[in-house]
């Protein structure tokens, strides 16, 4: 199957705010000894996911993971909290295997990161299967642009490379603070794909709607209250979820569409999955758009609950900022840092 691509429809227009391998430049202060940790690091990434077999970097992301497990402490007691959270029928010892199994599957997207930044097309493409493209290709033949939902698998880079494989997108991301990891990101995400668009730049993702672009789009990490309902994600009854996905869908006119990237079991690669455009949406009712894009998103998350960012604080911010903090903070401590983008 040949990659499509959505060029054409956008062909002399241009996207505000879309950040790529062409906008990002090499400098000389990169180089300063600050950051010289950093480059070792990619540095050592790189030799190893250049020489090892996918199977070995699999088995080495597994014990990393494990010894991440021991000295990232804080990190190991949100997912804790999380995992108690959500599946409090679980018996302790079964989320114990599945808390340890998410560190192992969080040591293997270090690896993913550095195949999907550094790989060649051909060595990715052995490892993908992809189901549901032509619902894709079927929205570019009418015109409109798809918002890609997607959640914040373990899997999400190496899926989003492995995707541009066959179609290409635009993602919405958040900037790095450290301008050398902005760099390597920048480059590394926009291998297969257009590039990217900051995500406090929205106007810009929903131009690009209209446009008949593709754009992926995440509703399951807490980043306040502001422009968010509070409503059930697995166990917990109210969760601040955002309604993005309502506002661009509604303006830009675009379909909507799920995106799942699986590490399959056997070792075999990854599994991509896009489903049908989802029919009456946006309803016209935030609140029931936002259950309803809950309940996909814990769909996507029970296939491979050992493979989903566990590690952030999901349930941080309160419907009442009086409340005491599922995390232990303090009443009306919203923490918008810990938000991993």
């Amino acid at each position: 199957m040949q990659k499509t691509s959505n060029t054409s429809r956008s062909s002399g227009k241009t996207i505000n705010s879309l950040v790529s391998a062409d906008t990002v430049k090499f400098e000389l202060a990169f180089l300063h000894p600050k950051y010289w940790a950093l480059w070792l690091l990619a540095g050592l990434l790189w030799i190893t996911t250049q020489v090892l077999p996918y199977r070995w970097q699999l088995a080495l992301g597994r014990k990393l993971g494990r010894l991440l497990m021991l000295i990232a402490s804080s990190r190991r007691k949100i997912a804790e909290r999380n995992l108690e959270l959500c599946f409090p029928e679980i018996p302790d010892d079964e989320r114990r295997e599945l808390l340890v199994k998410n560190f192992e599957s969080t040591g293997i997207a270090l690896f993913e990161l550095a195949m999907a930044w550094w790989w060649s097309d051909r060595r990715l493409s052995k490892l993908l299967t992809f189901k549901g493209l032509e619902h894709i290709e079927q929205a570019h033949k009418e015109g409109r642009g798809v918002l890609l939902f997607s959640l914040h698998s373990l899997t999400l880079e190496i899926g989003v490379r492995l995707f541009g494989l066959k179609s290409d997108g635009l993602g919405v991301y958040r900037p790095h603070n450290n301008p050398v990891m902005e760099y390597l990101q920048v480059r590394g995400r926009s291998r297969s794909n257009k590039g990217m668009i900051n995500k406090f730049k929205l106007k810009s993702a929903i131009r690009a709607l209209r446009q008949g672009e593709l754009v992926w789009y995440t509703t399951d990490q807490d980043f306040g209250r502001d422009g968010a309902e509070f409503v059930p994600f697995f166990a917990v009854e109210e969760a601040a979820t955002i309604t993005g996905s309502s506002t661009m869908c509604r303006i830009s006119k675009a379909k909507m569409m799920s995106f799942l990237a699986t590490r399959n079991e056997d070792g075999s690669g990854y599994t991509l999955e896009i489903s049908e455009p989802l029919e009456d949406f946006p309803s016209g009712d935030d609140r029931a758009d936002a259950i309803r894009c809950n309940k996909i998103i814990e769909q996507g998350i029970l296939k491979a609950p050992e493979q989903y960012m566990w590690l952030h604080r999901r349930f941080k911010t309160r419907p009442n900022p009086d409340d005491p903090g599922l995390y232990g903070q303090k009443p009306g401590y919203d923490d918008i840092s810990a938000t991993v983008s």
